[in-house]
């Protein structure tokens, strides 16, 4: 009752403000409508979970954002648009796990092998910034600079490798993009539009390359010791229940495999609170989602989301 009560007062007020502070625009009225009785029944369906979780049923939170007034349906369509194709085969060979030791956490934002979250926008480009993020990784870590590479690149030249812009694509068509073209820009030099252009690479502004890629092999196991002795590596996950993930460990067992959304794995850990293991996983919804752009979900869980079935590094 006191939910119910309280937020009839602040609905119209908070919905009003969150759409004005994220730019968009409703040209009809019975839309704006439409909208809102979306957002207060997601609002209330989130209320309802972090109640749930403040008495222990649930190892996260949730909170109103961006997505908050759009069907999932949307969400898939604008954010998470990626979809494997069923006659898909990891090639070449997959790295496997070997009987080598590594540590109990793994952090590599810690030793400057990460940059800062992006966001995306309304542009499907996560396996852009995936990619671009194992690229920084690789970069780093071999030559201890730092530097951001542009997705935009990627979105706008690597068509011909079966990536489809803001309509989706995968790491290791990026990848063999980058090997074939000899390099990849920066971001300073080649901005983010979140829009699809003509390519305008130039090599005079090439920032990083690689000369091969690898898969990990489909096992939890695989994708730690991969994480732990290579660095960040583009993965890809089924966000269908993510969306208004706000902090903690995601537990979700009913989470699907329909991998649709491209992420960086940039470590692993265990949460003290809850005891779970974790991986550590940097979005690109921007910092306002999550735990400051990342998501931490859960490790040793039957490959929660389908979290190791697709897993690439370039080298």
């Amino acid at each position: 009752i006191f939910y119910n009560v309280f937020f009839s007062f602040l609905l119209a007020d908070v919905h009003e403000k969150i759409i004005l502070k994220t730019h968009k625009t409703v040209a009809v009225k019975a839309e704006e409508l439409g909208r809102r009785a979306l957002w207060e029944k997601n609002l209330k369906q989130i209320n309802i979970h972090n109640l749930e979780a403040s008495m222990g049923l649930h190892t996260y939170t949730m909170a109103v954002n961006h997505m908050s007034d759009l069907t999932k349906e949307e969400v898939l369509r604008i954010y998470a648009p990626l979809k494997l194709p069923k006659d898909f085969k990891v090639t070449p060979t997959p790295l496997q796990a070997t009987d080598v030791d590594v540590p109990d956490t793994v952090d590599w934002r810690q030793f400057g092998l990460v940059t800062s979250v992006k966001n995306q926008g309304s542009c499907g480009s996560c396996w852009a910034f995936s990619t671009a993020g194992a690229l920084e990784g690789l970069l780093a870590k071999t030559t201890g600079k730092l530097v951001d590479l542009s997705p935009q690149n990627l979105v706008d030249c690597s068509g011909e490798y079966g990536t489809q812009g803001c309509h989706g694509g995968w790491p290791h068509d990026a990848l063999q993009y980058v090997i074939d073209n000899q390099g990849i820009d920066s971001e300073a030099s080649y901005r983010y539009t979140g829009l699809d252009r003509t390519c305008r690479y130039r090599p005079a502004y090439r920032a990083a390359n690689c000369s091969t890629y690898y898969f990990v092999d489909k096992n939890e196991l695989s994708l730690k010791q991969a994480v732990a002795t290579i660095g960040p590596i583009a993965i890809a996950l089924d966000s269908s229940d993510i969306f208004y993930y706000r902090s903690g460990v995601y537990y979700n067992p009913s989470c699907g495999r329909q991998m649709n959304l491209a992420v960086l794995l940039v470590g692993y850990g265990t949460d003290h609170t809850s005891g779970l293991d974790y991986w550590l996983i940097k979005n690109t919804w921007g910092n306002q989602w999550g735990e400051r752009g990342y998501i931490r979900m859960a490790r040793n869980k039957d490959q929660m989301c389908g979290i190791s079935m697709y897993a690439v590094f370039p080298l």
